[in-house]
Parts: C-alpha cells; sequence; structure tokens
C-alpha cells in the first residue's frame, strides 16, 4: 500500500528519498485522529543537526522516504473524544518522541526518553506498524500525552527549538544540580544547543563561561547571551587559567574533540555532561577522574512532564531560541549551511506560509 492510501488522512510535506539527502515534495497520510489524539495545523518547525545525519543516513538507521521534524509547533484542529488536556485552537507542540511503552521503569518515573521502547517522532515504527513522519509537514497527530502546551506569550517561532535544543540543555543543568545560583558553569559550542543552554543557565541564576574554539564569538556570547566569560579553548594561558574553577560543563559539541583539557577546568567533583553526539568514539583519560572525583555523564532530551516543566520556565523568563526563519523550499540550502555551522543558531521553517502542495 503506498503511504498515500495507508492512514485516511492527506498529508503534504517534504522527504528525503535516499543518503543523498536531498529533500523534494512528499504526498503522503497521517492517520485518523483516535480516542487519546490530537490533531494540528503545523506552522513552524526547527532543522535539528540530527535531521542533515538522518537524511543522509550517518547513523545508518534511516527508513525512506523521510520526512525529518521533531521541533514541531502549531494550532489544534481536532481533539478525540477522551482527550483532557487540549481543545481545538490551542498552541501546542511536538518534540523528539511520540510514543513509549508506558509500562517500564523509566515510563513510570516519566522518563519516556529513556524508554527502550519510545517511539521517535520521524523515522521510527509507530504501534500500528507504520513508519512515523515528522514536523516538515502541513498536518501532525500525535497522542496527547506526547504534546506540550505552548504559552501564549512564547512566539512559536522561537519556541519550537525548544522542543529538542531546549529540553536537551535544561534536563541536565536540573538532573546534575547545575542550576543553583551562584555555581558556575560552562558550556562548550555555541550554535543551536549551546546558545540555548547559556539562556537556561543564566535564567537560572548560575554563572556561565562559554567555552569555544572560535573567538570571534565572544562578543555574541557576552554582549548578546550575556554569558559572564569566554575561553577560547585553544587557547592554553585561558584554559590553564581557568583551571579547576567550574562546577560543572554541559558539553553540545557533535564533533571529534579532546576531553581532557575540559576536564581539567572542572573543580573536584565536577560534573562534565555529554549532549552532543560524534560520530566516533572520544578519547577518555580516566587519571584526572581518579584525582577529583569527577563525573563524565550523558544526557538525552527529557520526558514529557520535565518537556511541559522547560516550555513553562522558558515562558516565565522570556527564553526563546535565536532563529532564522526560512521557507519551505529553502530547506535544500539551509541544510548545506548547517554543514557549514553557518546559522544563528537555529533555522526554522515557516511551515503554515510556505510549504504549497505543487503535487
Amino acid at each position: 500500500m503506498s503511504t498515500e492510501q495507508e492512514h485516511p488522512n492527506t498529508a503534504f510535506g517534504w522527504a528525503a528519498r535516499d543518503s543523498s539527502g536531498v529533500f523534494s515534495p512528499f504526498k503522503f497520510s497521517r492517520r485518523e485522529t483516535g480516542d487519546k489524539d490530537v490533531m494540528f495545523k503545523v506552522l513552524y518547525c526547527g532543522i535539528c543537526h540530527s535531521d542533515l545525519h538522518m537524511a543522509k543516513n550517518e547513523w545508518g538507521t534511516s527508513n525512506y522516504p523521510l520526512v525529518p521534524g521533531h521541533e514541531i509547533v502549531g494550532v489544534v484542529t481536532e481533539v478525540g473524544s477522551k482527550v483532557q488536556k487540549f481543545n481545538v485552537g490551542d498552541k501546542v507542540g511536538v518534540g523528539c518522541m511520540v510514543g513509549s511503552c508506558k509500562s517500564c521503569e523509566s515510563c513510570s518515573n516519566n522518563l519516556e526518553n529513556y524508554c527502550p521502547k519510545s517511539i521517535l517522532t520521524y523515522g521510527s515504527k509507530y504501534y500500528d506498524g507504520t513508519i512515523t513522519y515528522g514536523g516538515y509537514s502541513d498536518i501532525m497527530v500525535a497522542n496527547e500525552h506526547f504534546v506540550v502546551r505552548i504559552p501564549d506569550n512564547l512566539p512559536l517561532d522561537g519556541a519550537a527549538p525548544l522542543l529538542c535544543a531546549g529540553i536537551t540543555t535544561y534536563s541536565p543543568l536540573r538532573y546534575f544540580g547545575l542550576d543553583k545560583p551562584g555555581m558556575h558553569v560552562g558550556v562548550v559550542g555555541l550554535g543551536g544547543l549551546g546558545h540555548v543552554a547559556v539562556k537556561f543557565a543564566k535564567a537560572m541564576g548560575v554563572k556561565v563561561t562559554v567555552i569555544s574554539t572560535s573567538p570571534n564569538k565572544k562578543d555574541e556570547a557576552i554582549e548578546h547571551l550575556c554569558a559572564d566569560s569566554f575561553l577560547v579553548s585553544r587557547n592554553e594561558d585561558q584554559m590553564q587559567a581557568a583551571m579547576g574553577t567550574l562546577d560543572g560543563i554541559i558539553d553540545t559539541v557533535s564533533a571529534l574533540h579532546p576531553l581532557l583539557p575540559l576536564i581539567g577546568l572542572l573543580k573536584s567533583h565536577g560534573k562534565l555532561v555529554m549532549v552532543g553526539a560524534p560520530e566516533k568514539p572520544l578519547e577518555l583519560p580516566v587519571f584526572p577522574l581518579l584525582v577529583g572525583r569527577k563525573i563524565v555523564a550523558g544526557s538525552t532530551i527529557g520526558g514529557m512532564k520535565e518537556t511541559q516543566e522547560m516550555i513553562d520556565f522558558a515562558s516565565k523568563h522570556n527564553i526563546t531560541a535565536d532563529i532564522e526563519v526560512i521557507p519551505m523550499d529553502y530547506v535544500n540550502t539551509a541544510m548545506e549551511r548547517l554543514l557549514k555551522a553557518d546559522v544563528r543558531y537555529r533555522f526554522v521553517i515557516d511551515i503554515g506560509n510556505t510549504l504549497k502542495s505543487t503535487l
């Protein structure tokens, strides 16, 4: 059966057809709105670096045709008969997950993101065996449990990236206790994740040092994002002077990079938390961990309860991502620019105004 007839609701989006990662218009279908489902018109969808990895099958898990997008926001058009949390007209979002087993230990602790059977928003198999399609599309249907409410004061376009970049950095700040006023936290990499990490940490009352390979990002970090200090990671004098000064570090870098200098920046009992996903293993020197009882940890997104909490926190502190809004037909150019890190700091596709069916 073709993807167009699989489900009753016709949908339209842009898909990658093979590992060239080139996107083109694509007709498919969405399931009907079940008892606990919410259907919404997609207005904006952020472009995450993982969309690029998946489009090119760089992690070896991609199914084609692939409709990416897991930073999806819009307005509810239909709700199932048993939906309790949402009404037609509500502003909502869907992040990286649309399903989980609901019975494992992680699920019962509101940590659906660590469920071994969690279902990703795109390129995953749904409960009914069909492939999930993401937000580079005109409509979305999701179980209400995996839908978040977007408060009225948050602009939808700037809020979209919070559903991935936001929760990815908010969750480890909270979980690892790096959210106490007066603490000193480092953020490695000033990209889509890093710039949001700085905003959240500052709103929590934490002192923030940005660590980057690019000296030209200093003004941006300190004047625009209000970081307290800036270290060029390749400058040995600067790194040496900052040794042993940080309570924790959020490392957002997805490329190969040395961990030893970062571990050196930590105080005793400090925590280096990895949220970027380098394709190759990094070298981990153990001795510096032993002599300071330091931790190297990882973290990925957050559960649904915490994702809503993060959005509400962002609303209270007026935190949004810094974005460049683009039309749907610019997506291939945007991917080329993303590869060169030529974006400040997140592309967001204006789905509502520019996704036009030409098929």
